[in-house]
């Protein structure tokens, strides 16, 4: 299984922010880390981001070679060479001085480029306004998201909003106590949807008693509203990440930085700006300290230090680096004059996999200790079953990945209109219930409940599993991360100090597979042992050995099956037979008849005439064919070449053997030619009616031999006799079939759902029988049998009752 792409030191270089104003024009403000190096082409040449033969000490030194040569390619422009320093020493943390006088200054290259080179080139048209805007440099990608001034030229909003309007639908704190619930359109999410909320902000206008005060606030502060509301000198702010991707991962590592990191930091600058300028001032801020800085040389690791602990829009680029970097959560917090506004972002990751990762990939040892299971694969159930809210209530519940206590601690320590609900949420929330289960309560709708599973989901602060159960199978993981066994331990012995080691149950977990209940010592102990149940799912260390099954048709149903479709056969041709000589009695009663049928349908075999053939057959005497009727010699008709002798002869050697609905339609059709005039018939030609004639006689014979054949032949067939076990029947007659296996009896058609209704008759018992067309949309080998329960309202006991009843006509698998 291919590892998720995901963004890391070695593909995300750095973060960078430009903004734009109409006087001054583009400035690169600030970049992080302080020191981007040049990509080296010739390591990136089978590919961005590739690493060429070498160590990474040679890789950087490359990469510190191309800075130095655009460097010097600069400096050799200008007319001059830096003094007294030698570029290849240099650490890119002091300022170089040339022998005009000019000035190298560290943070005026970022990736081998100059700065006032990318920013012009980072400052897109007003076209990209709120649009994925990425170019590349040569190995470097630039992914951003512009955001311009509004077409009026002011940040700031002429009406004030209301409360409901500032507020936005959640926390974006990375605190477990975040709210984080945001109803889609659609209506209910899903459980393991990712809905995003979005900004919390600490307001002292959202204050009620600032609310009670509007009017005089206005008044007061009218006059410095009204020398605010020229317009910006900053028309535009651009975000920018610097990447390095190889090619097959840079269309899916932009998507994913687009929509899940850039779109929502953009929102969140565009929201502080316009709230307090504070995109611009802090812009101001950051540049002014840049400016002292190489005024008075100062060192470049110095600088950023100071920058970072002054600028809190700094402070967030940081954040947003080092989290998506490290795969955390990134919890920003913007100072404005007004408040502070927090904000988190991040790349949700999958806390599952449906299979072992292969050893050949990289990212393998990564991707080691996540929980591995075919539980949460949706991919082969129906579109309507995963949309149906009831389908994951029932078959999942929440387990949180943090200690209760710690969590409801967080909570109350920053308390809002949803609290109470996320705190009673948590304690009702238990690893063994569903949540359906918790949703039935009086405390909490079922619709509160899927809100709060998609948030401590989403962030990270909780998984969903299917319940633990104690009659259920559990294993150690063959994902399981083994090289932090020891420290696993020691935290197993703290959490548990009456347990067994960790290593010797993980050993007595996989030794034989059986429920979890039979490790329990008594039947009081089984809380207990659920909970260390618990600590080990969450550690990924144990995982479910779940069953699937599939239908398995014996060969005493098949060969059923089929001699009732043959029988059906014979008898619908019976009947086709009886009608057409119906029909040609009909003709023959009445020969006056211009409408009439043509006699020669007369020549068909009547049923009384098979039913003697097949009494023949049982008898074990050869079946007897009986007389034809006579045939009427045919119309008159033009001789022409198509009607030789020979060519009639041909055709009886060479026709196939036709049906009797086709002959009967031809036969039809050849006898409706109007009649030529008295005047153009010609003398009528003895030997084509005589050829004709012979024609449609050994054309009726052959229909009638083969009719005969099969009806003799099914009639020696051995009838179908049900056994009490058709798994054992080993008959004669069944020797040449094999049991055959229905892929997906939800979907089966034709032939194969008159196997599971010929199943459905065996089964004696009344309530056995009664569900097994409810039961055989699981046996596809994706459902798992013990979620069967779940989903149909039942017992454990029951259901497994009823599939024991029909375990002979399943054929069962195990995995996780």
């Amino acid at each position: 299984m291919a590892a998720p792409i995901v963004p890391t030191l070695s593909n995300f270089l750095g973060v960078a922010l430009v903004i734009n104003r109409s006087r001054d024009g583009p400035r690169f403000v600030f970049h992080y880390p302080p020191r981007i190096p040049a990509i080296n082409a010739h390591s990136s040449s089978s590919g961005r981001g590739a690493k060429a033969a070498g160590t990474d000490d040679e890789l950087a030194d490359n990469d510190d070679d191309v800075l130095l040569e655009r460097i010097a390619n600069v400096a050799i422009g200008a007319g001059s060479q830096p003094k007294g320093v030698d570029l290849a020493n240099w650490n890119h943390d002091d300022h170089l001085e040339t022998e005009n006088g000019s000035q190298i200054v560290p943070w005026e290259h970022v990736g081998g480029f100059p700065t006032r080179d990318l920013e012009n080139i980072l400052t897109p048209a007003r076209a990209y306004h709120k649009k994925l805007f990425s170019l590349s440099l040569d190995q470097l990608c630039t992914v951003s998201y512009p955001i311009y001034v509004p077409e009026n030229g002011l940040w700031k909003k002429k009406k004030r909003q209301t409360k409901s309007q500032l507020s936005m639908s959640g926390k974006m704190s990375a605190a477990p106590g975040d709210d984080g619930e945001k109803n889609t359109g659609n209506g209910e999410p899903s459980i393991l949807a990712a809905s995003i909320p979005q900004i919390e902000t600490h307001d002292l206008a959202d204050d009620p008693a600032t609310q009670d005060e509007g009017d005089a606030h206005d008044d007061v502060g009218a006059a410095e509203e009204k020398s605010e509301e020229k317009k910006s000198g900053m028309t535009m702010f651009n975000l920018v990440f610097l990447l390095n991707p190889k090619k097959h991962e840079a269309k899916e590592l932009v998507e994913l930085l687009h929509f899940h990191i850039l779109r929502k930091i953009n929102k969140a600058y565009k929201y502080a700006q316009q709230r307090s300028d504070f995109v611009w001032k802090e812009s101001k801020k950051i540049l002014a300290l840049k400016d002292k800085g190489r005024e008075d040389k100062i060192r470049m690791t110095v600088l950023w230090r100071q920058i970072l602990e002054t600028s809190s829009l700094a402070a967030s680029m940081q954040d947003v680096y080092e989290s998506v970097c490290a795969n955390r959560i990134a919890a920003l917090q913007l100072d404005t004059p007004q408040g502070t506004v927090t904000h988190s972002v991040q790349i949700p990751v999958p806390f599952h996999l449906p299979d072992i990762p292969s050893p050949d990939d990289p990212e393998a040892e990564r991707l080691r200790g996540l929980w591995i299971t075919t539980a949460n694969n949706f991919a082969d159930l129906d579109i309507a079953a995963i949309d149906d809210p009831a389908f994951l209530d029932k078959t999942f519940a929440l387990l949180l990945l943090h200690d209760e206590k710690k969590i409801i601690a967080e909570l109350q320590s920053d308390p809002d209109e949803t609290t109470n609900g996320m705190i009673e949420f948590v304690r009702l929330s238990k690893p063994t219930l569903s949540f359906h289960q918790i949703g039935q309560g009086p405390t909490l709708s079922p619709a509160q409940v899927r809100r709060y599973a998609q948030h401590f989901i989403f962030w990270r602060r909780a998984i969903a599993i299917p319940p633990l159960h104690a009659r259920d199978i559990y294993i150690m993981s063959p994902n399981s991360k083994t090289s932090a066994l020891p420290t696993a331990s020691q935290a197993w012995a703290r959490a548990f100090p009456l347990a067994p080691p960790l290593p010797s149950f993980l050993a007595e977990l996989s030794m034989a597979p059986r429920p979890y209940k039979h490790f329990c010592p008594s039947k009081s102990h089984r809380p207990q042992y659920l909970q260390m149940l618990a600590w080990l799912m969450r550690g990924g260390w144990v995982t479910q050995l779940c069953t699937f099954a599939y239908v398995v048709v014996w060969p005493e149903i098949q060969y059923e099956v089929e001699y009732q479709i043959e029988r059906d056969e014979i008898k619908k041709t019976e009947s086709a037979i009886a009608t057409a000589a119906s029909a040609s009695e009909h003709t023959s009663d009445n020969p006056s008849s211009p409408e009439s049928p043509p006699s020669d349908e007369q020549g068909l075999l009547s049923a009384e005439s098979v039913r003697a053939a097949s009494e023949d057959a049982e008898k074990g005497k050869t079946p007897q064919l009986h007389s034809l009727a006579t045939f009427e010699p045919i119309r008159s008709r033009p001789t022409t070449p198509s009607l030789r002798d020979e060519d009639l002869n041909d055709s009886l050697i060479l026709s196939p053997p036709l049906s009797a609905a086709a002959a009967t339609d031809m036969e039809r059709s050849i006898s409706s030619l109007p009649p030529l005039s008295d005047t153009q018939e010609t003398p009528v030609n003895p030997n084509e009616s005589i050829a004709e004639a012979a024609r449609l006689t050994r054309l009726a014979d052959r229909r009638t031999r083969d009719h005969a054949d099969r009806a003799a032949q099914h009639a020696r067939r051995p009838h179908p006799r049900a056994t009490d076990h058709p798994s054992s029947n080993n008959a004669a007659h069944l020797a040449h079939l094999t049991p055959y296996v229905i892929v997906d009896a939800k979907k089966a058609t034709g032939k194969e759902s008159m196997y599971l209704s010929a199943i459905g008759r065996r089964l004696r018992d009344p309530r056995v029988r009664a569900k097994w067309p409810v039961f055989w949309k699981y046996f596809n080998g994706h459902s798992a049998l013990e979620r069967i329960a779940l989903m149909e309202d039942l017992k454990r006991k029951e259901a497994w009752s009823l599939l024991t009843g029909m375990s002979e006509h399943l054929v069962t698998v195990r995995h996780w």
